[in-house]
């Protein structure tokens, strides 16, 4: 699944960028401020459903297929609230043109993400993995169609829509063709109001963090030109790119750690040490080497010239970005979903107060350092919550990590002069050369990495 995502990532970095340069940086923040107001209403589509579904139907696999379809018939009156909203929000950011197709889009959204969300509970990933390749093939092929022909925002929101209907229709094929889901089917209402109770933590905060990522768009936007929305989105696009690395490994650790949770309180604070370790282990080095190879970077990805210091500030996000899935994950799994939501909610008032206070002034240089403090309030809050119940030792844990990483950095800033297709292998290798030389990575990561290329007998 990560090598799916890996490829899906980095097609889908190059088709949107291709998309922003035929836009240009108006149109792209037409594009891109519909999309962000999507993703704050879209919990109301979702109310934290998708999350839980994942949870419970791991621990009950017998339940599982009441549980699916329950909340496909319990989406529908959550979906049409969403999708009013949406429509009013556009209509007031001067947007409305767009928002039948972002409606169209938040649907099959929202419809994607429960039904895909069975192949993590059953940790059968190979069948996300065929999922996300059909999007990408539709979404390039749709994109780079579009860029060619003089297509508007509207056309690029459809396309997307399209992909993640590719999705529904597999999933709802795949699931019963393979008996992912084993046991009785059926319809039982009784079950949406005690998980909508228990849902409600997830929904409160999912809706915070989407506003803590989001929510600079809006406040952009309404105080810049659109201009400078298009050029910090495209630096954004990037940063955001990365965002799949540590949630297609929590996606994969987390309904194992609400397992062990039930089961083992070894394992789980095994999982949960090698779960951060490795979340420093990749995150550390794409940090440093978005910060020093800025330059190569934007000239690979024809980037805005206004977007180079942007993405140079976002790097240093990157490291806080990746902890923090392992922050959110331990949290949903010992059923303390409500303390995720007070570190977002601690998040977003550090961000909107930022915000709302220095992009009048600054604009989109000092959103992009705005991002950066909130990753870290919500990284610190987090690992407060947790220190007393589950004590991570994080530097023990990933000082050698940290060093090679600045060995790293340096070769990197040696070859920023060249270009980016040899600064960035270059600078790879000493990473790895470093890790072995710090000793920073053992045996049994090898073996683990090893493993997890061998295919399902």
């Amino acid at each position: 699944m990560l090598g799916a995502r890996i490829v899906s990532r980095l097609a889908a970095l190059v088709l949107v960028l291709a998309m922003s340069n035929h836009l240009g940086p108006a149109g792209y923040g037409r594009y891109t401020t519909l999309v962000a107001y999507s993703a704050i209403v879209s919990v109301l589509a979702d109310f934290g459903l998708n999350t839980l579904y994942t949870r419970e139907a791991a621990r009950h696999a017998a339940a599982l297929p009441r549980y699916l379809t329950t909340l496909l018939a319990g989406k529908l009156p959550l979906a049409a609230v969403a999708f009013v909203a949406l429509g009013v929000l556009a209509s007031r950011a001067g947007i409305g043109s767009l928002a039948l197709a972002g409606i169209a889009l938040l649907g099959v959204t929202t419809y994607s993400n429960l039904l895909r969300n069975t192949f993590y509970a059953v940790g059968r990933l190979e069948f996300e993995a065929v999922a996300v390749l059909g999007e990408t093939a539709i979404q390039a092929g749709a994109i780079l169609y579009g860029a060619t022909h003089g297509a508007g925002p509207a056309y690029f929101l459809l396309a997307y829509a399209a992909s993640y209907a590719f999705t529904c229709a597999y999933c709802l094929a795949v699931i019963p063709l393979f008996k992912l889901a084993r046991g009785a089917p059926g319809l039982d209402l009784s079950l949406l109001p005690p998980f909508l109770k228990l849902a409600f933590p997830f929904a409160l905060g999912s809706f915070l963090t989407n506003v803590y990522f989001k929510i600079d768009v809006p406040i952009l936007q309404h105080f810049r030109p659109l201009e400078e929305v298009g050029w910090y989105q495209q630096a954004y696009k990037p940063f955001e790119a990365l965002q799949f690395i540590p949630l297609a490994v929590q996606a994969v650790v987390y309904p194992l750690l609400a397992v062990y949770f039930r089961s083992s309180n070894e394992r789980l604070d095994r999982a949960y040490h090698e779960f951060f370790r490795i979340l420093v282990l990749l995150g550390w080095p794409i940090s440093l080497g978005t910060f020093v190879l800025t330059h190569p970077i934007g000239r690979v990805f024809h980037l805005f010239p206004q977007s180079y210091v942007s993405l140079r500030i976002l790097a240093l996000a990157i490291p806080f970005l990746f902890v923090n899935s392992a922050f959110t994950a331990m949290l949903y799994s010992v059923d303390r979903q409500d303390l995720f939501a007070w570190a977002t909610a601690a998040a977003v008032v550090v961000n909107v107060g930022l915000n709302l206070v220095l992009i009048p002034r600054w604009g989109y240089l000092v959103a992009s350092a705005d991002t950066v403090v909130t990753e870290a309030a919500f990284s610190v809050v987090a690992y407060w919550f947790l220190r007393r119940r589950r004590p991570l030792p994080w530097l023990r844990l990933s000082w050698r990590i940290l060093l090679a990483g600045l060995a790293m950095a340096v070769v990197a800033y040696l070859l920023s002069d060249r270009t980016l297709f040899i600064a960035a292998p270059g600078a790879g290798l000493a990473y790895l050369a470093a890790l072995l030389v710090f000793r920073a990575v053992t045996r049994e990561d090898l073996n683990l990495f090893l493993r997890g290329l061998r295919l399902r007998a």
